[in-house]
């Protein structure tokens, strides 16, 4: 059996917060290197607050004192970059039943896709159950303080985005 050693964490990252980063801490201690797949997300309805490049950066900055953990940009079918990064592995984040319905029905298609590709699923913390990245921008967009939702450079951003 032959042992994973790349993995990807997905996600639009709109912002990064404390929960991805939850996830992107446990993931590395499953698997020796870890990739940050921050999704251009084109179809996003009502687009992204960040750019695509913002966010990378954010998620750069967020992460930068966690070895072993890459942030890359990507566009187009996970599996396609998964195979491009060479990633045995997606790691997913799940917070409630609503994530794991919606996690479950991608995973069973990147398994279609690609059968070598597996999914992992971590729960999350239960301090972060709550946390999104659409809640922590709805508190933003109101002017309310997300000190406590991500890291000083994300909450600077979002400050300076809503201001």
């Amino acid at each position: 059996m032959t042992q994973i050693a790349h993995a990807l964490v997905p996600g639009t990252f709109d912002p990064i917060t404390f929960g991805h980063i939850d996830v992107v801490r446990r993931a590395r201690r499953l698997f020796p290197r870890v990739t940050v797949a921050v999704a251009e997300s084109l179809g996003k309805r009502g687009g992204t607050t960040f750019a695509l490049d913002e966010r990378v950066s954010l998620a750069r900055e967020a992460l930068a004192d966690m070895p072993g953990v890459a942030v890359e940009p990507f566009c187009g079918l996970l599996v396609d970059f998964a195979r491009e990064q060479e990633a045995g592995a997606v790691v997913k984040g799940l917070r409630a039943m609503t994530d794991f319905e919606y996690e479950l029905q991608q995973a069973d298609l990147n398994y279609r896709l690609d059968e070598n590709l597996e999914s992992i699923f971590i729960m999350s913390a239960p301090q972060y159950g709550y946390l999104s990245s659409s809640v922590v921008r709805q508190i933003a967009s109101f002017g309310g303080d997300v000190a406590e939702f991500v890291p000083p450079c994300v909450a600077l951003a979002l400050k300076e985005r809503f201001a």
